[in-house]
């Protein structure tokens, strides 16, 4: 589908929610089976994920991409979970923000109908990019009518059009998925009016804990940070070898985790964590509801 074919739906969206706001649709989320008879089937689970986009890959630090969380997750229940606002420090906050927002089930619907007609509801693609090189790949996921489609893109953000650089038998349509993935960051202004709620900071019900000895000395230097729970660090989790050194990781959750958050949320990227007279560098990595384990 074109851009101009994208764009063009949007009116339509519109027109749709003045029909339907009578009929007592809310922000507060999807209610019931959620999808009526017209609608696009999807699950409506508070775990099920319906949309989904992430980044992967690029040249970035092996820390860096531990402690990324997807940047746009739609569940079933219609709570919308983000990446918060982050301080643009150095060190930054050991700890990533999350924010949760309501989206009813029209909202939900028209979301869907944007997607499909992106094409991401007809199964598996890959969209290659030569214009560069070491960049991440944007990666859609779509749970809905009936199937997942996985649909990824490497270096989205470039061209103009964005998403395109020129002469790809596939420009229309990594177009499309560009415009797409702008719509998903400002969804106030096409939605059906009322189908967007109040976002809120939201604490995650589980935290993937990566630890590793301490290399050399942090700069600048940090206050050392007590491990707060009883499981050593040496022992906590399991070994995995995967990230360019030994490293452990293991999940914190109930009754741990309202423990280790606050002493979480004191710290930073690169503070010294100290159990049984040695020192760690933690990297955290909050579970969105579908995740567990490492």
């Amino acid at each position: 589908m074109t851009s101009r074919k994208l764009w063009a739906l949007l009116p339509l969206f519109l027109l749709a929610a003045c029909g339907r706001l009578g009929g007592g649709g809310d922000a507060t989320g999807a209610t019931g089976g959620g999808t009526g008879s017209t609608g696009i089937e999807h699950p409506t689970g508070a775990d099920d994920v319906v949309l989904r986009v992430e980044y992967t890959g690029g040249f970035v630090p092996v820390e860096y991409t531990l402690r990324t969380i997807p940047s746009w997750s739609l569940y079933g229940d219609g709570t919308l979970i983000m990446q918060g606002p982050q301080i643009e420090i150095y060190p930054g906050p050991a700890l990533p923000a999350l924010t949760a927002t309501p989206i009813s089930e029209e909202g939900i619907q028209a979301i869907l109908e944007a997607a499909r007609d992106a094409g991401l509801m007809d199964g598996d693609v890959s969209y290659g990019n030569d214009c560069i090189a070491d960049a991440a790949t944007t990666v859609f996921t779509a749970n809905a009518d009936g199937s997942t489609s996985v649909v990824s893109a490497y270096a989205l953000e470039v061209g103009e059009p964005a998403g395109t650089c020129g002469g790809e038998e596939d420009a229309d349509e990594r177009s499309a998925l560009a415009e797409f993935q702008m719509l998903l960051g400002d969804l106030s202004s096409w939605l059906p009016e009322g189908s967007v709620g109040q976002e809120q900071p939201i604490d995650p019900t589980g935290l993937r804990v990566y630890s590793q000895t301490y290399r050399g000395e942090p700069e600048p230097p940090q206050e050392e940070v007590a491990w707060p729970l009883g499981e050593p660090l040496g022992s906590f989790g399991d070994r995995v070898d995967d990230y360019g050194g030994p490293m452990r990781c293991g999940v914190v959750g109930g009754e741990d985790l309202s423990t280790l958050l606050p002493v979480a949320r004191a710290a930073n990227e690169i503070t010294p964590w100290t159990s049984q007279g040695e020192e760690y560098q933690l990297i955290f990595r909050p579970l969105l509801p579908d995740e567990d384990g490492c």
